[in-house]
């Protein structure tokens, strides 16, 4: 399967984004999908993993009650909404697929996204 996130951009401290994972080649819902993403000068982390199904999704605590993650298998889209971004959660964002139960373990995941560039200004 192949994933194209998009949705980044550049916006202020305090809005939000959706960003979003197109899947192509493949059936989404076959995939637990997540949502990693790499700071400047940091390691690549995760931020939201959501299952199969969508019944279950998982987040880091860095994150947790600002971001959302869902999924539309119809669509085989997934997406990451994000708000009351703060100028930390400036990044490259990425999306990867796996048949696994969901993880935040970048590792576990098969396929990725090319990334999509979130930039928060203070």
């Amino acid at each position: 399967v192949q994933l194209q996130a998009s949705g980044g951009g550049l916006v202020q401290a305090g809005g939000s984004l959706r960003l979003s994972c197109a899947a192509s080649g493949g059936t989404l819902r076959d995939y637990a999908t997540a949502w990693f993403r790499r700071a400047p000068g940091k390691e690549r982390e995760g931020v939201a993993c959501i299952s199969r199904s969508g019944e279950n999704t998982y987040y880091d605590e860095s994150v947790e009650g600002r971001f959302t993650i869902s999924r539309d298998n119809a669509k085989n889209t997934a997406y990451l909404q994000i708000n009351s971004l703060e100028p930390e959660d400036t990044a490259v964002y990425y999306c990867a697929a796996g048949k696994i139960v969901a993880s935040l373990v970048a590792g576990a995941y098969d396929f990725w996204g090319q990334g999509t560039l979130v930039t928060v200004s203070s």
